[in-house]
């Protein structure tokens, strides 16, 4: 029984999407660490991301519960379709907490004193689009708490790389998330929610997205000037650009039918190519 609701859980806060941030902590850590961090460490920050990301998930579909239920691509979320309580997501939830919080412990002081600013962070965007059409950015914000915080698991303080590689993966994810919200342009508007699509229209939405990784492949470039990173980086960032080209190509005002293709399938091959290529060229450096 336990682990049937386990498996609905997992499904419902599709935990295989943990791929579109963890990539970016394994590439910073390897960054931080001018090549292979220690086992331990890396460990560590595994499960912190899987803490963060599970119980920031689980929460969303709490929160969301009803507007879920309320919309025809939604309905049949775990939660409104009554597939699991929500007693036992809230259960979920609190040791996806704790798990972050005792990860971080594990790692070093100052990881364990910024994780509920991270749990804030990332719990607080799950009411962002009740007040502010700029909630991409705030998915975006908590995304970008995976490089940031690798960079600090290994470090244990702040840098400038690990803030630049964060910006990147804001603008990048709420780009994508930008995409993904057309889907929900009529339902939004007709029920007072903020998003990017409902206050601009598609069109101009979609030109916002392309802006936005314009801006990602950039930044992606200038950190080729670290000294760690050389050609297969590079590479990597070239294959990216191509991913999010055509990504960009497949979508248009008039036709979403490829958004989901688009929104999982191109962005988990964005964070994959882009960290096994930087990873690979900082342990041929290294």
């Amino acid at each position: 029984m336990m682990l049937r609701k386990l498996k609905i859980i997992l499904d419902m806060i599709k935990f295989e999407h943990t791929i579109f941030a963890l990539p970016f902590a394994i590439m910073s850590a390897f960054i931080a660490s001018d090549g292979l961090p220690p086992w331990g460490t890396c460990g560590w920050i595994l499960a912190a991301m899987i803490g963060a990301r599970s119980c920031a998930m689980a929460f969303n579909r709490l929160v969301d519960a009803n507007i879920d239920g309320a919309n025809p691509r939604t309905k049949m979320r775990a939660i409104p379709a009554g597939l699991i309580s929500t007693g036992s997501v809230w259960i979920f939830t609190v040791v996806s907490a704790a798990l972050l919080v005792y990860s971080a412990y594990n790692l070093n002081p100052l990881a364990f004193a910024l994780s509920p600013l991270a749990l804030g962070i990332t719990l607080g965007y799950s009411y962002a689009k009740r007040f502010t059409s700029l909630s991409h950015f705030w998915l975006g914000l908590s995304l970008s708490i995976a490089p940031i915080g690798a960079w600090i698991a290994v470090e244990g303080r702040f840098d400038w790389t690990p803030m630049f590689l964060g910006l990147s993966v804001l603008l990048w994810t709420a780009g994508f998330d930008i995409i993904y919200a057309c889907q929900d342009f009529e339902f939004d508007r007709k029920n007072s929610l903020h998003s990017i699509p409902a206050r601009f229209g598609i069109r101009r939405a979609l030109l916002l997205s392309s802006a936005l990784h314009l801006i990602t492949i950039s930044i992606l470039v200038g950190l080729a000037m670290l000294p760690n990173l050389g050609t297969l980086y590079l590479i990597g960032v070239g294959i990216v650009t191509c991913i999010l080209i055509y990504e960009h190509a497949i979508v248009r005002p008039n036709d979403l039918s490829r958004v989901n293709l688009a929104f999982f399938t191109l962005n988990g091959m964005v964070s994959l190519v882009l960290s096994v290529l930087a990873v690979a060229d900082l342990l041929i450096r290294s």
